[in-house]
């Protein structure tokens, strides 16, 4: 393997949609040059204005193949684009000899080009967003936690929960506000979400079927579960001693969500990919995002684990944000930790190779110190 690539050359930041917020501030104030790529120079231009960045970055028009003749090696390209881009881009990236982060799941086609970039000294960085990303810290920290006061070899068994959702700060009739792409919001309902329940793996082909209340602060919300959970038992390094009564990770919204949704849902049933496209559409002019909206984000993660002689622990997290008139919550919160990773990206402390928001409770620790730092407020519940 190479020596890692080192770090200090110009930040990329590719994308300038709804997830797009401070965090970009922050690499203009460690970073030697900044880049914005948007779809054109003039939209690059319009959202550093918007971002108080006029002047701290430069814009420009994004093409893969203009983005890859501009690559030099140390370079650090961050991809905010759709999860499906980040191949081609990651390709650019081991070809130019510069690093990668995203805020998106790690895909079957960018793990394919992980030994690649590792063998060249470049780092991959991903899942270091809002969700996942934070949700994953929490998650390090609870579990580290829990390992101190019960024991790993303790035989045990805990209930594990990570909801986060993106909503409305003021309730409406639709009871949601899209912080993404309306499509991406459907197509993730309409895929099948694995979970532990009872002692058991299940499977919900029709995830909005299985939601159910859940209280935090004595407010009620709505949850579903998302995605594949069960891989994270092992990422989060739960120990083979404890038994798993529950381990879910999955969707929050507010309280009546299902019932406003029920069309929708009868959509989802039946529809075809092409139907599925224009309703994405329809929502998105029925249910338009005004500049007047502020939206809230809300993580919680939880871990209970019961063990005898007296050597149960349970502990929580809960980030609950409300956006600005200078930024939206979600963009705050999906951008200043991906920001964070590029700064450790620059610092040289981030390994070669695939990485994710945390790998270790250390590394979740200091993380989530240096968000708090910055301001990203959080609160932690645990038994001492």
């Amino acid at each position: 393997m190479a020596d890692r690539v080192a770090a200090g050359g110009t930040v990329h930041w590719v994308g300038a949609g709804l997830s797009t917020g401070s965090g970009l501030a922050r690499l203009c104030d460690s970073a030697p040059r900044v880049r914005l790529w948007h779809r054109t120079e003039e939209r690059a231009a319009e959202a550093l204005g918007r971002l108080g960045l006029t002047g701290r970055a430069e814009p420009r028009a994004y093409t893969l193949p203009t983005l890859t003749a501009e690559l030099a090696p140390g370079d650090v390209v961050v991809s905010m684009l759709p999860a499906p881009e980040h191949a081609g881009i990651l390709a650019a990236c081991v070809a130019g000899g510069a690093h990668f982060a995203c805020s998106s799941y790690v895909s079957d086609a960018v793990l394919e080009q992980v030994p690649a970039a590792a063998e060249a000294g470049l780092v991959v960085l991903t899942e270091a967003g809002l969700d996942p990303g934070i949700d994953h810290l929490f998650a390090h920290s609870l579990v580290a936690r829990a390992r101190e006061a019960v024991g790993d070899g303790t035989a045990a068994s805990y209930a594990f929960t990570s909801y986060c959702g993106g909503i409305p700060a003021v309730p409406n009739d639709f009871r949601y506000r899209f912080s993404w792409a309306p499509a991406g919001v459907l197509n993730a309902l309409r895929s099948p979400a694995r979970y532990i329940e009872d002692g058991s793996a299940v499977t919900a082909e029709r995830p909005w079927e299985v939601t159910r209340p859940h209280v935090l602060d004595g407010e009620t919300f709505e949850v579903y579960p998302n995605r594949d959970s069960v891989p994270f038992v092992e990422q989060y390094g739960l120990p083979d001693a404890w038994q798993a009564r529950s381990f879910v990770r999955g969707t929050l919204r507010l309280e009546g969500w299902l019932r406003a949704w029920d069309a929708v849902f009868e959509e989802l049933k039946a529809g075809d990919d092409a139907r599925i496209a224009a309703l994405a559409r329809e929502l998105a002019e029925r249910h338009p995002t005004t500049d007047a909206d502020r939206d809230r984000v809300v993580l919680a993660v939880s871990l209970d684990v019961r063990a005898g002689e007296g050597r149960s622990w349970s502990g929580s997290y809960l980030l609950d944000l409300v956006g600005d008139a200078e930024e939206s919550a979600m963009a705050r919160c999906v951008s200043r930790p991906l920001a964070l990773g590029v700064r450790h990206i620059l610092d040289g402390t981030l390994p070669a190779g695939l990485n994710r928001a945390a790998e270790t409770a250390a590394r979740s620790e200091a993380w989530l110190g240096e968000l708090a730092e910055e301001g990203l407020e959080f609160s932690l519940r645990a038994d001492e």
